[in-house]
């Protein structure tokens, strides 16, 4: 031990204390106060934007500087959350059941994609290959923050479209977004004539990608489901808790499809749907769900109390702009683009305008950002995360306020 202070605050310390400290009154003040649950997300940031900005000595992880790391967690707690995403599903149903969610992914996000890089090339004034970019960030909902509006947990059956509609397309268009992320990193390395990527950009990154994510996402969480679920395997898993198969699980669908140059994310969601298909009865399936979803809220709120503590460092970066650009995405674009592309399915008019206002925002923008931070040097690359962190905090705070709405109107069960 080095001599000094016997009281020698360690920042290191310090901060474990902070991020300990914020989420506990996080959860528990709303629990405390509210007769019914509120979402935590925005106290979460909240406490942390307040907690390092009155603890003193605390320094905030600046994104702009250290996106890998950024990236890491949130790319953790994504395969997490969506591996369980796909395990909450208990029934499939037909192609009309799924129609509303294929025509928010096919329709609905490139349209957003395309209004709000309009918006930041227009308004903003950024480059074509920076709109694309900033677009595909903010397309994804989110399959971590929208938790109050999705379906339950694996058995509770009885799923209403709409719930099924907001969970599908929460666990797959944080893959989807990523064919859009990687034209504006093309954009940006070869110009805007698209002779000079085109081919490449739709054969490797949507086509090959994409079936590569939905093939082997498939083949492992079948293979998995067969070996919890035979003979042998249910008599393993009698003796063995929930954890370790369901970590060990995401990790390995996860990195074999990105090994295989896949989509990742959509591997972790299609392989919990696949899991769950082998025995979709089978009470361990609710035992990996909660572990998986314990997992998610641990490393959820840190990364939440991060994003707040680095608000007071990135917002004076945020100008009118970027907020209309945030607000409009969350209260203009996303609602009418989401119930235009939903006319002609079986949702009524009511159920459209709920989907299409529960786009959240959250973790998959926040992943989004530091991996093209990571591989590229961003023009303006701190008000982008500006933008993002405004985008995911406006979110959280409309949607978590407002998500009593689904309640109302949605059933449950």
């Amino acid at each position: 031990m080095e001599n000094g202070s016997f009281f020698d605050l360690s920042a290191y310390h310090m901060l474990m204390a902070a991020i300990g400290a914020a989420i506990f009154a996080a959860y528990w003040l709303p629990r405390l106060v509210f007769p019914r649950a509120t979402s935590s997300a925005a106290l979460l940031m909240i406490v942390g934007l307040v907690t390092y900005s009155i603890v003193p000595g605390m320094e905030a992880l600046d994104p702009t500087t250290s996106p890998r790391l950024w990236e890491m967690i949130s790319e953790i707690v994504l395969i997490v959350v969506l591996f369980a995403t796909g395990l909450r599903i208990d029934n499939l149903g037909s192609y009309r059941f799924w129609s509303p969610t294929l025509r928010l992914l096919l329709i609905a996000m490139p349209l957003t994609i395309a209004a709000v890089g309009g918006l930041a090339w227009g308004l903003a004034g950024m480059t074509v290959a920076g709109a694309v970019l900033l677009g595909a960030v903010l397309a994804p909902t989110d399959p971590v923050l929208a938790g109050d509006v999705q379906v339950g947990p694996p058995h509770e059956g009885n799923e209403h479209p709409v719930r099924f509609t907001l969970t599908a397309e929460a666990g797959l268009n944080d893959g989807l977004a990523f064919p859009f992320v990687y034209l504006g990193l093309l954009i940006a390395a070869q110009g805007t004539d698209p002779s000079a990527w085109l081919t490449e950009w739709l054969l490797r990154d949507v086509l090959y990608r994409i079936a590569v994510g939905v093939g082997l996402g498939a083949a492992v969480g079948w293979l998995l489901g067969m070996t919890l679920f035979s003979t042998w395997g249910s008599r393993a898993i009698q003796k063995s808790g929930p954890g370790v198969i369901a970590l060990a699980a995401v990790l390995l669908c996860y990195g074999i499809v990105e090994l295989a140059e896949g989509y990742g994310f959509i591997g972790a969601f299609v392989a919990g749907l696949a899991c769950r298909r082998v025995q979709k009865k089978h009470h361990f399936h609710r035992r990996l769900y909660d572990f998986s979803e314990a997992i998610e809220h641990a490393l959820t709120a840190i990364l939440l109390v991060l994003v707040g503590s680095t608000l007071p460092a990135l917002w004076p970066a945020l100008d009118w702009r970027h907020s209309l650009i945030g607000f409009s995405l969350l209260l203009v674009i996303r609602p009418i683009v989401g119930w235009l592309a939903l006319q002609g399915t079986d949702l009524a008019s009511r159920d459209r305008w709920i989907v299409g206002f529960f786009g959240v925002r959250g973790v998959g923008s926040v992943y989004y950002i530091a991996y093209a931070s990571g591989h590229v040097e961003l023009i303006n690359e701190r008000p982008l995360w500006a933008l993002v962190a405004f985008t995911v905090f406006a979110s959280a705070v409309i949607h978590g306020t407002t998500s009593f709405l689904v309640d109302r109107f949605v059933s449950k069960r």
